[in-house]
């Protein structure tokens, strides 16, 4: 089969890879839609140690089964395999489970590829009319709802109140701020520094964008919500600054593993600090439910290309020439 390979710091190849070969239990799927992902990039550069090269990347997929009984279903792809067994994952907080596994990390090639296979139970419906290209979202979106849901649950003020401040604006902090606004937010703000991204982003939903290098959309202790899309030392050095007393700070990125934590004034103030990591399956299915519903907006803000224009695609997501918020791969 054909797939995108990574196979060192700032290179990829678009080759002939074995074809994925289903275990007990799973199925074969045709990749409809693939998209790229802030830790494939993360990998790309050579940032990421869990996923060495060579390595078939890709995980926010969608496509058709082509194996077993189902042949034929259209379905987006839950990506974490978990045990089913341990403490975690009986408590439906199987994100956390010791034995996680998730494509694009061995030992699980990932969806840069004609073909991957999955345990059929991390399989979602796709309606019939419903694209794959935005099915395939899934995974970034679930990610935002998660957090989302972490976040509420921590908050002292209901998110109808709440004046909510999302940092980046990818497909991450973008899925944060649409599922926010799904939940019942009315004072929504992302913080954007590409400038390129902002009428995607301003097209989203009903968000306040803002470049926050030349203005701010809450000042300084105001925000009770603060939710870090990027993960980087500046970023979480401005969840802190943004942040009221008391209020909740949601951390997503992987930017970088240091820096930025005023933990004193994350002390001082009582500030409730999460890291979020994925989604649960409940979360995962309640997002799809979303999706569908149309309760996340069009979801029309991603840019599609060929797998086969792959490494173009990287090329200018780290150059930042990409303006859309998330580009997906066909292949």
């Amino acid at each position: 089969m054909k797939a995108l390979v990574y196979t060192g710091p700032e290179q990829l190849e678009y080759r002939d890879e074995p074809e994925a070969s289903p275990g007990d239990g799973e199925v074969m799927v045709q990749v409809d839609a693939v998209g790229i992902c802030g830790s494939d990039m993360h990998a790309y550069l050579g940032h990421d140690d869990r996923r060495p090269a060579p390595l078939i990347l890709g995980h926010e997929a969608a496509g058709v089964v082509v194996s077993g009984p189902d042949t034929g279903r259209r379905v987006t792809i839950n990506p974490l395999v978990t045990c089913g067994q341990c403490q975690a994952c009986r408590s439906r907080r199987n994100n956390l489970c010791p034995d996680r596994q998730i494509i694009s990390m061995p030992p699980r090639p990932g969806a840069f590829a004609q073909f991957v296979s999955m345990p059929a139970q991390n399989l979602v419906t796709v309606p019939d009319g419903y694209s794959l290209e935005t099915a395939s979202m899934a995974e970034p979106l679930a990610c935002g709802w998660h957090a989302v849901r972490m976040a509420e649950s921590a908050s002292v003020i209901p998110l109808a109140e709440a004046k909510c401040q999302v940092i980046g604006g990818g497909a991450i902090g973008l899925g944060a701020a649409l599922a926010l606004v799904a939940m019942g937010a009315t004072d929504v703000a992302i913080g954007e520094t590409n400038t390129l991204r902002h009428p995607a982003l301003e097209n989203a939903g009903p968000v306040k964008i803002y470049n926050p290098r030349s203005e701010a959309a809450v000042g300084d202790g105001e925000a009770d919500i603060v939710i870090d899309g990027v993960g980087f030392a500046a970023t979480r050095e401005a969840a802190c600054r943004l942040v009221r007393g008391g209020g909740v700070i949601v951390h997503i990125g992987l930017g970088e593993s240091t820096g930025g934590l005023d933990i004193r004034r994350v002390t001082l103030q009582e500030v409730t600090f999460i890291g979020t990591y994925t989604y649960t399956p409940d979360d995962f299915r309640e997002t799809t439910d979303a999706m569908f519903d149309g309760l996340l907006g069009k979801l029309d803000w991603a840019e599609t290309r060929a797998l086969a224009d792959g490494v173009g695609a990287f090329a200018d997501i780290r150059s930042g020439r990409a303006a859309a918020p998330k580009i997906i791969l066909k292949p």
